[in-house]
């Protein structure tokens, strides 16, 4: 039983889920929003933890993954950068992670919580442009990725809908791409 009273009924070996140094691990296969699906169903690639990637490698993927609708996937991307990459850049990434996290919420109807993080991660991503001086940084149009989120955010609250991942994913090198 789990801390909340959950069995592992459903899991394989009715065990937790925990990776090689036992720390707790969701193996659930996801859909392309993130979603756990049942153990059994066939879910989207997952993208694998702690890739350390150059920031060019880093935008690269994860602009992919936004086109694919894939922004939960896309907000890995950005964490692994935040958490491997150099100190006086972390809330760069952070703040895109947000950005791709708050499209994720949209995408699937929690629309209060996306466009709050639509508005944080614009918010922590121009923050550090402002801070580091840096207004392009690694090619990313910081300002308008954040133009964008909060587009988007007021679209959200207007309209009261989900919206399509793909169709609204952001260009994070500009019209360019």
């Amino acid at each position: 039983m789990g801390s909340t009273g959950e069995t592992y009924s459903d899991r394989p070996g009715g065990a937790r889920d925990r990776d090689a140094e036992g720390r707790a691990r969701n193996a659930r296969p996801r859909d392309g929003l993130g979603r756990p699906l049942p153990y059994d169903a066939d879910g989207v690639p997952r993208q694998p933890e702690g890739v350390v990637r150059t920031p060019g490698e880093t935008v690269a993927e994860a602009q992919r993954l936004l086109d694919d609708g894939k922004p939960f996937h896309a907000h890995e991307v950005f964490e692994d950068a935040w958490k491997s990459g150099p100190e006086e850049e972390r809330e760069l990434w952070r703040g895109l992670a947000q950005l791709a996290v708050g499209l994720t919420h949209a995408a699937r109807g929690n629309l209060t919580g996306g466009a709050r993080l639509l508005r944080r991660g614009a918010g922590a991503a121009e923050a550090w442009v402002s801070d580091s001086g840096r207004a392009r940084p690694h090619g990313i149009d910081v300002e308008a990725v954040a133009a964008w989120a909060r587009e988007l955010a007021g679209e959200i609250e207007r309209e009261a809908r989900t919206v399509d991942a793909a169709a609204r994913a952001p260009r994070l090198r500009g019209t360019a791409g």
